[in-house]
C-alpha cells in the first residue's frame, strides 16, 4: 500500500509512453549568442508575405543564473534549428529573438516589454527560475500573449493575480511542490531502523527551492525523523560557509538542501568537507541536476551520491528525449550525461508551442490560450503534458536522480520499481579530494 501522501505524479511514472515523433534533423555546430535568428529559406508552399514566427525570450545569459540561462538558451535554439530543417511550422520558418535579462527582475520586464511592445514578437517564451517567470508574465498577461514557460513550477507562479485574471501562463515542467515526494516515499518505505534519525533543512530564500523541501520536513517528521536543524537564509549571501557550519554542527544523517543552482550545493559540501562532516544522504532542490556544469565545480568523486529530483534525464526512455541528446551532444560537445535537464524543458516549451500553433493555424495568442487550456494532451521530450486551469502541467512525472560510478553517471534511482530506476546508492561515499 501507498503512503496515503504518494504524488499522483509518482503514480503516473509507470504509465509514461515512449513518443513517437519524427526523426530530428542534425544541427551543425555553432556557438550562441544574445540574438539569434535561425530563420533559413522559406519551405515550398509557405508564403512569403506571412514571413517568419517570431518568437521572443528573456533569459539569464550573466548573473546567478547564467549556468541554467546559457543551457535554456541551448535549448530554445536546438528546438528551433530542428523545426527549420523539417520545414518551419506551417511553411513558416522561425526566428529567435533572446534577450540576456542578468538574473534580474527589474531587468527580465524591460526585455518582455521590449519584445511584445518594440520587437512585436508573434509570441514569447519564458525566463529561467520562478523569481523570473512572476514578473515576465504579469507583462505577458497585460499584453494578452501566451507565456510559455519551463522553469517557473513554484506555487507562487501560478497563485499570481495576472495569471488568476488571464490564464496565460503554461508550464511544461513537473510543479515543484511535491518533486520530493518520491524520496518521502523511498524512506517511508524503508524499515524504522534503517530510516535516517536526524535531518537537516537549509534552504536559500526562494519560491522554487523552499516548497518541496518544507513539504518534505513536515512528510519526514510525520515518519519519525528528528529535525536538527530548519532555516531559510538569503539567496544571495557572498559565503554561505555559516550556514553550512551550523549544519555540519548538528551532523545530521540526513540533508535535504533548498538550493537553486550548483553554486548553493557546491558551497555546502566545501563546507561539510571542510568540516570533516559526511550526512550519510545528501538530496537538493537543484544543482547536481546541471550535467557536467556540476560535476566540474564539485568534482566527479564528491557528486558521487548526491541526489536531485527532475522530470526529466538524459537517459530517459522516450525517442525523441534520446534523439535530442544525441543531437546536443553532436553540436555542443561532451557526452549525453552532461546535458543539462534545463536544455530539455527549454526544448518542451518549443514543441509545446509548435503543436499549439499547429493545431490553431497560426500564431493568434487568444487561440493558442484557448487551445492549451482544452485538456489536449500534448508530447515533449519530458514526456506527456496536460495543462490545469492554472497552467501547471498534471501529467508530468517525477522522478529521483543520483550521481553514481564515481560521478560519472547520472541515473534515476526513484520511485523504486519504475521503469528505468536502478538500485539506489543508500549512503554518501567519503569525500573525495
Amino acid at each position: 500500500m501507498n503512503p496515503p501522501w504518494f504524488s499522483r505524479n509518482a503514480i503516473a511514472l509507470s504509465a509514461v509512453a515512449v513518443l513517437s515523433v519524427s526523426v530530428l534533423a542534425a544541427c551543425s555546430s555553432g556557438s550562441s549568442s544574445s540574438s539569434t535568428s535561425t530563420s533559413t529559406s522559406a519551405s515550398p508552399g509557405s508564403s512569403a508575405a506571412a514571413g517568419p514566427i517570431t518568437i521572443g525570450a528573456s533569459l539569464s545569459l550573466t548573473g546567478d543564473f547564467s549556468a541554467d540561462g546559457v543551457a535554456y538558451q541551448k535549448g530554445y535554439e536546438l528546438w528551433a534549428k530542428d523545426v527549420n530543417a523539417k520545414g518551419g511550422i506551417l511553411g513558416r520558418q522561425v526566428k529567435l529573438t533572446i534577450l540576456n535579462d542578468g538574473s534580474s527582475a527589474n531587468q527580465v520586464v524591460t526585455n518582455y516589454e521590449t519584445l511584445i511592445n518594440s520587437d512585436h514578437v508573434d509570441l514569447t517564451f519564458g525566463p529561467f527560475s520562478s523569481l523570473l517567470t512572476t514578473p515576465a508574465e504579469g507583462v505577458a498577461a497585460r499584453n494578452g500573449y501566451a507565456f510559455v514557460e519551463g522553469a517557473g513550477g513554484a506555487p507562487t507562479v501560478f497563485q499570481t493575480q495576472p495569471n488568476q485574471a488571464d490564464h496565460n501562463l503554461f508550464d511544461v515542467s513537473l510543479p515543484v511542490a511535491d518533486e520530493l515526494m518520491p524520496f518521502v516515499n523511498y524512506i517511508a518505505s524503508l524499515p524504522a531502523s534503517q530510516r535516517p534519525k536526524t535531518a537537516a533543512y537549509p534552504m536559500a530564500q526562494d519560491p522554487f527551492a523552499d516548497p518541496p523541501v518544507q513539504l518534505a520536513q513536515s512528510k519526514l517528521t510525520a515518519l519519525g525523523v528528528k529535525t536538527v536543524y530548519s532555516n531559510i537564509f538569503p539567496a544571495e549571501p557572498s559565503d554561505y560557509t555559516a550556514q553550512a557550519d551550523q549544519v555540519a554542527g548538528h551532523a545530521p544523517d540526513l540533508v535535504v538542501l533548498g538550493s537553486t543552482d550548483v553554486p548553493t550545493v557546491q558551497a555546502f559540501m566545501k563546507a561539510f568537507q571542510q568540516q570533516h562532516y559526511l550526512p550519510k544522504i545528501f538530496i537538493a532542490a537543484a544543482g547536481p541536476d546541471q550535467g557536467s556544469a556540476f560535476t566540474s565545480a564539485v568534482g566527479a568523486g564528491n557528486a558521487t551520491g548526491m541526489m536531485v529530483p527532475n522530470g526529466w534525464y538524459p537517459g530517459y526512455a522516450n525517442a525523441a528525449s534520446q534523439q535530442m541528446v544525441s543531437e546536443y551532444v553532436k553540436q555542443y560537445g561532451g557526452t549525453a550525461s552532461g546535458v543539462n535537464a534545463d536544455v530539455a524543458e527549454a526544448y518542451s516549451v518549443g514543441q509545446v508551442m509548435e503543436q499549439a500553433i499547429t493545431a490553431t493555424g497560426g500564431t493568434d495568442n487568444a487561440k493558442i490560450i484557448q487551445y492549451l487550456h482544452s485538456g489536449i494532451a500534448l508530447n515533449t521530450v519530458q514526456g506527456q503534458v496536460k495543462f490545469d486551469a492554472l497552467g501547471e502541467n498534471s501529467a508530468a512525472a517525477s522522478f529521483i536522480f543520483q550521481w553514481q560510478k564515481n560521478g560519472t553517471q547520472f541515473v534515476q534511482v526513484l520511485p523504486q520499481g519504475a521503469s528505468g530506476s536502478v538500485p539506489i546508492l543508500a549512503t554518501k561515499p567519503a569525500w573525495t579530494g
